[in-house]
């Protein structure tokens, strides 16, 4: 593929990514598949234009005063200091460029506002403040960078140190993460899911960030524990490492889909205490314990997945915040201790919905110990996790 036509695939992708909200990574991978003549490089190459033009999202749109692909794409172009006539030529190259985009082209743009200069939506402004302070634009630079590989070492099956040599003998960069106690970090990119002791349920992939929620829940073997919005599992996984597969982990969702995946990662981990709940009826209480992993914003991943940063709308984190209230409410009515976790950075999403729960469950009380990390802080994804109890 040519220079232009790489960009012409770049430019349909961000367009696609625009009318659905499945994670890029995975519809490049299926648009990819329906495209045989994408060579390897070009493949690359393409992928690359699409996560630079999100990473750059704000300063591209603010640059060509728009947001449509195109003319990210064209100032995209300009930043790298290339001629967009260059590469706008029609043919298997994207349009030629149109007199209003030339117009935009020429224009000088205004001063930068601190949205902009953060590459955040311009909405989200008030709660990162709230969230950072002084620090934002340092926070918001972390944000910009690719993220490591973290694993979580599965202690049912294997130590970290056999991990690491293991890793390190298959000439893979990798090293002990520096906080939790199981974790191992690789370089960005580092191909893990292929690794016979990943296929043998060795390690499972998780950002050590949500490693530190689970250890901070505390599970202890022979505990009855609910794992709620469990997803794909990655939590209870790591909680029934924890408890030494001993005990019992109910784990609720309302996809079919993400408890199937469940029951194979669970095979494949040698975890037998997990039984999956199709949300929709109470789980079967009362619990010792209940983890709640729930939906967010993602806003601690924008490193992992920068689209979604410019996908979030005010309207859906208003829905975010209704559901995680009543999730909060249905595990207190199962639990007398809970963990309240969200990979999000937002304090509207995570100390406000801890202190509307507390406000109509007064029985409740908050426990030390809250757990907030963020790329530039921790070095991890961003993340929150705060311990609820019933006093004795």
């Amino acid at each position: 593929m040519t220079p232009a036509a790489r960009l012409a695939a770049a430019i349909e992708i961000v367009g696609f990514l625009g009318q659905t909200n499945q994670p890029a990574d995975r519809l490049m991978r299926d648009y990819f598949r329906q495209r045989r003549f994408a060579g390897s490089k070009d493949r690359r190459a393409i992928v690359e234009r699409v996560f630079g033009m999100f990473r750059a999202h704000a300063h591209f749109a603010h640059r060509m005063g728009g947001s449509d692909p195109r003319r990210l794409a064209i100032a995209q172009v300009l930043a790298e200091g290339a001629e967009p006539d260059s590469l706008f030529t029609g043919g298997y190259g994207p349009a030629p460029l149109s007199a209003e985009e030339r117009a935009a082209i020429a224009a000088t743009p205004g001063p930068e506002p601190l949205w902009v200069q953060g590459e955040f939506p311009a909405f989200l402004e008030g709660d990162l403040t709230r969230a950072f302070g002084d620090r934002l634009l340092i926070e918001m630079a972390a944000f910009q960078q690719r993220a490591p590989t973290d694993l979580r070492v599965n202690t049912l099956k294997a130590t970290r140190d056999e991990v690491l040599a293991r890793l390190r003998a298959d000439g893979l960069d990798c090293h002990a993460t520096p906080y939790a106690e199981h974790g191992i970090r690789c370089a960005p990119g580092a191909a893990l899911t292929t690794h016979p002791l990943y296929e043998s349920g060795g390690f499972e992939i998780q950002d050590e960030a949500a490693q530190l929620a689970a250890a901070l829940a505390g599970a202890q073997p022979g505990m009855r524990v609910l794992d709620l919005a469990a997803g794909a599992g990655g939590k209870a996984l790591a909680l029934a490492a924890a408890m030494a597969n001993r005990g019992e982990i109910i784990a609720g969702d309302v996809r079919p889909a993400a408890l199937a995946e469940l029951e194979r990662r669970s095979v494949r981990a040698g975890v037998t205490i997990i039984r999956t709940h199709l949300l929709g009826t109470p789980p079967p209480g009362p619990f010792d314990l209940a983890f709640i992993d729930a939906p967010c914003s993602g806003s601690g991943t924008w490193r992992r997945q920068p689209e979604a940063k410019w996908r979030l709308t005010p309207g859906r984190l208003a829905e975010l915040q209704h559901l995680q209230d009543q999730l909060l409410d249905q595990a207190g009515a199962l639990a007398d201790r809970l963990v309240y976790a969200t990979c999000s950075i937002l304090p509207c999403e995570n100390q406000d919905r801890v202190e509307a729960f507390l406000a109509r469950q007064p029985a409740f009380r908050h426990l030390p110990n809250d757990f907030k990390a963020s790329p530039a802080g921790t070095g991890t994804d961003g993340f929150y996790a705060a311990v609820l109890g019933r006093p004795n």
